[in-house]
Formats: structure tokens, sequence, C-alpha cells
């Protein structure tokens, strides 16, 4: 593996070595931040920009794009996913995350721009299962996508032996 990596960095495509940057990014968020892999390779860092209202911005790279040249729509629900989870988390006490059970995107337009810019806020947060609506545009306010998800908490100090 060494090996090949070694060779990519010599003679690979700049596409190529992108993915590689990309790869190690998502390492060094996972060991530093605690990041999903997916989170890390897409380089998201969010911010809630007002009350209750949680955001990614998210240059898009050739890594994301599908064969016609527009964001993957697997890229794009990953996306609407870790926006609405990340909010979800943040929402939650020390010993507790998450986990998606259920989630719906509806498909507006192709992906395409500069960046993509997603948004979600909370609908309700019970005991058990909490709900988050999420849409995303482009830099230029145009809307990509929307999606509903529900996510099951789970509180570790609950957990049993």
């Amino acid at each position: 593996m060494e090996e090949k990596l070694q060779q990519v960095c010599r003679e690979g495509t700049d596409e190529e070595k992108e993915i590689l940057r990309l790869a190690l990014q998502a390492i060094d968020k996972k060991r530093t931040a605690g990041s999903a892999y997916p989170s890390g390779f897409l380089g998201l860092s969010g911010e809630f920009v007002e009350e209750g209202i949680y955001q990614f911005r998210l240059p898009i790279t050739p890594y994301m794009l599908n064969r016609g040249g527009f964001v993957h729509g697997g890229i794009t629900a990953t996306l609407a996913d870790s926006t609405m989870g990340s909010l979800i988390n943040k929402s939650m006490p020390k010993d507790s995350f998450a986990i998606t059970v259920n989630m719906n995107v509806n498909y507006l337009q192709p992906g395409r721009g500069k960046e993509l810019i997603s948004q979600a806020k909370m609908v309700r947060m019970g005991q058990t299962l909490a709900v988050a609506e999420c849409w995303i545009t482009n830099e230029k306010g145009r809307q990509i996508a929307t999606a509903t998800g529900t996510f099951s908490l789970i509180y570790l100090s609950d957990k049993k032996a």
C-alpha cells in the first residue's frame, strides 16, 4: 500500500492527489475531533448561524461529482444527514448521540455551483426520537434539495452491560 501511495504522490493527476489529501483530512478529523470519516472526507465544519439553525458550507470538489458533472445524490443525502445529525447531537447531553433511523430527501435540481450550503432545524426532540428538517442551496441561493430525518437518541449512561 505504501508503494501505491508514493506512486500516486509522484505520478498521479491533480484529482488523484486531491482524493489522497481528502482521505488524510478524514483520518486527521477522526483522530482529533472524533468525526465520522465521511464528514472528515467532505471537510464538514458547522456552526449555528442563528438560534436553532445549524449550517454547513461545503465547497464542491471533483470528488463529489457524478458522471454528468453534478453533485452526486449520495453526497447531497450525506450532507443533509450530517447537518441534521450534528444539530441533534449538539442538542444532547455529552454521553449520548443520535443515529438516523429514517430520512427522506427531495432532489429539486442538480447540485452545481461553487458550494453547497445546508441548514437544519429541529422539528421535535422527544425522549427517544428527534425529527429535523434540512434544506440545501448553492451559493446563488438555488434550492438543490430538502430533507427530513428521524433520529434515535442513544444515552450511553442507560446502556446495559
